[in-house]
């Protein structure tokens, strides 16, 4: 190993070997970016948003920041709230200079790096001094939305959109020729699963309208769910986002179906033994609605919301309150794949486990579904939210590793609303190279530069560019 000390985050950062060093410089560094899951408005890209502030820009919506910042025993005022932007920046940068080890201490060093070339560590003293020096930049439009993509190297973002929404804005994003980045909408039908909600009569009252479907039976909600995913298609749309906890795949008739449709739509109770009765006939049928359309689907579970409830009253959901779900719902999810295999009917699939222990299990799960000519056709997804960090990047690599095969990885993405959050990439290709590195530094891999070199450049970029129909 290379013990020559260097300097903080420099251009070899995380890169502890020659090899590891070839790799990322010379295969992965200028690879371009597919970011095929993000929370990113297509709005924002749309209007060409410019920030207000290093503040707005950074602690907006990120409830990764959100979560560092309370545990450092910040009000919530300058967490969500409209407070200072100043004095909410220092509280950011005094959070940030506590929380070593942290991916988002590397997260945010890279991004002041990357857009505004200052490699001024974050800390209180420097507060005010980078605060100034962002803002400038910012307030000089030379980071507006699309030049941030641009200077970014994206040639596709794919949003996360509900059936409901009239993907307006990527219209208006789908005629701007000079953009350079294909931005398409995501189909993320969570809230038609929530029968056991409220408002679930109400949403699918609001999906039939979008459908242009009376939706009075479960026939007709899947007519109008299909509806929706034809429209989706038409722009551009190549795969579907789940959020789920489990996968439940007790199969009911069609009539028990029916008959629970109508209690949800009536707001009357619904057994639990109903609803995921239900909720297995709703993902089936989606299943195979995807496959149709050669989409891919995208199962993110594992994930307990709106833990503290006194923080959900106040500030709502998606603020920094979720955790990991202790049930593991492998075998459910394993039932769910094969019932829709049967039928030829499982689409490309990316499956993401808030759980790291699950890593192994996914990877051999995977590894049961294949189709000719199809290379990893059911994926173990990204390390995911609380693994998007070094030490569950490692993990995971090693996991697919051992029970995988790397060449077929699909590679990284944000999952952020934040524009300046594809940094995230460059940071996930530096631990692959890393990884790769130390395997031949070792003696464990054959230093074959132009095979690993190829591997590198494909799991940064073109395996998921073929994988989501991208090419």
């Amino acid at each position: 190993m290379d013990n020559t000390k260097r300097a903080f985050m420099d251009k070899d950062f995380l890169l502890d070997t020659e090899e590891a060093r070839i790799l990322f410089h010379k295969y992965a560094e200028d690879m371009p970016i597919i970011d095929y899951h993000c929370h990113i408005d297509p709005k924002d890209i749309a209007e060409d948003r410019n920030f207000d502030s290093i503040t707005e820009l950074w602690l907006g919506g990120d409830h990764y920041k959100w979560r560092a910042m309370r545990q450092c025993g910040i009000a919530e005022k300058y967490i969500t709230g409209k407070e200072d932007s100043r004095e909410r920046f220092r509280l950011w940068c005094r959070t940030l200079s506590q929380a070593v080890g942290s991916p988002l201490y590397h997260w945010s060093h890279l991004e002041l790096q990357r857009y505004f070339d200052c490699d001024l560590p974050i800390c209180k003293k420097n507060a005010d001094r980078i605060f100034d020096l962002c803002n400038a930049k910012l307030q000089s439009g030379e980071l507006s939305a699309k030049k941030i993509i641009r200077m970014s190297k994206v040639k596709v973002v794919g949003t996360t959109d509900d059936p409901c929404d009239d993907l307006k804005w990527h219209k208006t994003i789908s005629e701007d020729k000079s953009l350079g980045c294909r931005v398409i909408p995501t189909f993320r039908p969570d809230k038609v699963l929530l029968i056991e909600d409220g408002g679930f009569g109400d949403y699918v009252s609001a999906l039939g309208k979008a459908a242009g479907v009376d939706v009075n039976s479960f026939e007709d909600l899947k007519k109008a769910l299909s509806a929706r995913i034809d429209f989706f298609a038409g722009m551009g749309c190549k795969s579907s986002d789940q959020s789920t906890v489990m996968f439940p795949c007790d199969r009911i008739s069609e009539a028990e179906c029916e008959r629970i449709f109508r209690n949800g739509m009536a707001n009357e109770t619904v057994a639990e033994e109903e609803r995921l009765g239900f909720i297995t006939e709703v993902m089936l049928f989606l299943g195979k609605e995807y496959r149709r359309h050669g989409w891919v689907m995208q199962l993110h579970f594992g994930v307990a919301r709106n833990t503290n409830s006194r923080m959900f009253e106040a500030v709502g959901r998606d603020t920094g309150f979720d955790r990991i779900h202790s049930d593991a719902p492998i075998e459910s999810l394993a039932a769910f794949l094969d019932e829709l295999d049967k039928t030829d009917s499982l689409p490309k699939t990316v499956l993401y486990s808030l759980d790291p222990s699950m890593n192994t299990a996914l990877d051999v799960l995977a590894k049961c579904f294949n189709e000719e000519g199809v290379c990893g056709k059911v994926q173990h997804g990204a390390a995911w939210w609380f693994n998007d960090n070094l030490g569950g990047m490692k993990d995971h690599l090693r996991s697919l590793c051992e029970q995988g095969v790397l060449g077929n990885f699909i590679g990284m993405l944000t999952d952020s609303r934040c524009m300046l959050s594809y940094t995230r990439h460059e940071y996930f290709r530096r631990i692959l190279c890393a990884y790769i590195g130390r395997l031949c530094a070792d003696g464990e891999l054959y230093w074959d530069e132009e095979n690993l070199g190829e591997i590198v450049k494909n799991v940064s970029f073109n395996n998921a560019m073929k994988f989501f129909g991208m090419e």
